[in-house]
């Protein structure tokens, strides 16, 4: 229950000789704040909800549209979130401009502050020592600091040192007495280069002023937000269904930063004590948040604490990661945790994942040491079924010999094409069999046209080879659906591929794989329905829309097989 409310009004003076009458007069009066919030019935509602729509009830609530985002994505959305949850959380977000960056801490709660990163002051921030007034960190719940990088920008030392001594201890001095405070820091800022060129020639805190650009103001960020993995915003992202007010979504969490959660993952799992114990705080910090903002009401199952546990621990490793580039004083750390059954399993960025030719690098900025590295270290050699991406290799890549294998594909990777997982073990092939029973929608269509394009630009000239589809009708709009399928055959007309395709009628369709007559079988979990959908742009030009390395992916597995 709040005490008071904050509202606006309009108030008139009108003077009256009898003194029990009041000159004042409210016009008008607009609340523009809850008054009341129920907490044990927010808890309750929770329980209403699986967690998949629960989710998806927050996207609506900030404003997006949870169908144009994937579950990952919507995990990062909602990690902008964790700042008005949990007290003296410290996050930054670099990316690209465009996408949403400085929106959720300007409007969704009126207990955040936004200022741009150069107009910020140590009197203005913390306390002002000639009239002794708090500065914003005694205010609100939330500062976020707007336009944070850039190179060329300068801060004032005395501000950088009271801000890690804040950002690590809760604290700050100016004078005798230390004083205390609970808002939290969110930095957000646009980046220079894409993530491949900040891995091969310096870090990704390379836009961070070079008074920011200091390890141990790195090292007291809880977790980084990657923002190039958040598509630049546009109108169809937005929601036209319901989510909660957001004043009162505000209310609920600023409630919930008095409560800690960090400690419910320990029924399931462990994280070593061996862990530096700034990782390990950083870890439960954004663990307690995640849990805050989806399981309020307790109740998460083994598999869902693994996720997001995943999750909170990549968040805090590509911190330290890149630290190790900027400091060499820095450990090696190794993140992971123990499951139930003792079993060790390991935690990769999706970065460290997509360019491991760059990823590991170490170096700690000197110039010469990055052309020396860049001369020596080889970049290492890639599973067969694991493609290797690079921004303009100088000679053609090595021929992938196809091989037996099992891979899993991160959710929101770039990079990713039917010509780079598929081409090498169709190479060769003259009859090809695609069984999926979800090829049913346009894009759907759209991805076996994709692999017929894929074919047509491996095979030889003058090889001819027959694809055939096997699918499940779709009851609802069946005709659609055979005419996108006999578009496909005519446009093969003259390629040297014949497409043909039947449906199953059996209703007992469920496998979805390819298989070539050179003795190849690619088990699919999602079929060829692996990208995400890519939002169309008014004025048509979209990289994504053309070209399928520019897309983000599902999460998905594929099985190679030799039969």
């Amino acid at each position: 229950m709040l005490t008071a409310i904050w509202c606006i009004a309009d108030v008139q003076y009108e003077f009256s000789e009898d003194s029990r009458i009041s000159p004042w007069i409210i016009d008008t009066l607009k609340p523009i704040q809850i008054a009341r919030v129920d907490y044990d019935g927010y808890r309750e509602t929770r329980g209403k909800f699986t967690t998949d729509e629960w989710i998806d009830l927050l996207m609506q609530s900030i404003g997006f549209d949870p169908s144009m985002f994937g579950r990952r994505s919507k995990l990062l959305q909602l990690l902008r979130l964790i700042p008005f949850v949990e007290r003296n959380y410290n996050l930054i977000e670099l990316g690209p401009k465009g996408t949403g960056k400085s929106h959720i801490y300007s409007e969704f709660s009126p207990h955040g502050q936004l200022i741009s990163g150069g107009e910020v002051t140590v009197p203005k921030l913390f306390v002002n020592n000639s009239n002794g007034r708090i500065g914003l960190v005694g205010y609100w719940d939330v500062v976020a600091f707007d336009e944070f990088a850039g190179r060329e920008k300068t801060a004032n030392k005395a501000l950088v040192d009271i801000m890690k001594n804040y950002m690590a201890n809760k604290q700050f001095s100016r004078g005798v007495n230390p004083m205390g405070a609970e808002a939290s820091f969110a930095f957000v800022g646009n980046t220079d280069h894409n993530v491949p060129w900040m891995l091969k020639n310096t870090d990704l805190f390379e836009a961070l002023p070079p008074q920011f650009h200091d390890s141990a103001f790195i090292d007291r960020l809880h977790a980084y937000l990657p923002g190039w993995e958040i598509d630049i915003i546009c109108g169809q992202m937005f929601t036209s269904g319901y989510g909660f007010i957001v004043d009162y979504l505000a209310e609920i969490l600023r409630h919930l930063r008095a409560e800690d959660f960090s400690h419910r993952p320990d029924r399931f799992f462990t994280v070593p004590v061996q862990t530096h114990i700034r990782d390990r705080a950083a870890i439960n910090k954004t663990m307690s948040g995640l849990l805050k903002l989806i399981f309020p009401n307790g109740d998460e199952t083994e598999a869902e604490i693994e996720e997001l546990l995943r999750f909170a621990i990549e968040c805090r490793k590509r911190v330290k990661d890149q630290l190790l580039r900027i400091d060499s004083t820095f450990e090696v750390a190794d993140f992971h945790y123990v499951a139930p059954d003792g079993s060790k399993r390991a935690v990769t960025t999706l970065e460290e994942e997509e360019f491991p030719q760059f990823y590991h690098r170490r170096f700690t900025g000197d110039a010469d040491e990055v052309a020396d590295q860049a001369e020596i270290a080889p970049i290492p050699a890639q599973p067969a079924y694991t493609p290797a991406v690079s921004a303009a290799p100088a000679v053609a890549p090595p021929a992938v010999v196809p091989k037996s294998g099992h891979v899993v594909f991160t959710e929101n990777r770039k990079g990713i094409s039917f010509d780079n997982i598929f081409g090498p073990w169709t190479d060769g092939a003259t009859r090809i069999i695609v069984t999926d029973p979800y090829i049913r929608k346009f894009h759907q269509a759209r991805n076996v046209m994709e692999l017929v394009e894929m074919l047509i630009r491996r095979k030889q000239p003058e090889d001819q080879v027959a694809v055939h589809l096997v699918t499940a009708p779709d009851d609802g709009n069946i005709q659609e659906q055979r005419e996108c399928l006999d578009g496909i055959a005519e446009a093969c007309t003259g390629t040297g591929v014949e497409f043909t395709w039947a449906f199953d009628g059996s209703g007992a369709l469920h496998a979805r794989d390819i298989t070539t007559d050179t003795g190849w079988k690619l088990v699919l979990d999602r079929g060829l329905d692996i990208f995400q959908p890519t939002p169309r742009r008014m004025n048509g030009f979209s990289l994504g829309e053309r070209m399928q390395e520019h897309r983000m992916i599902r999460s998905f597995y594929i099985t190679y097989l030799e039969i």
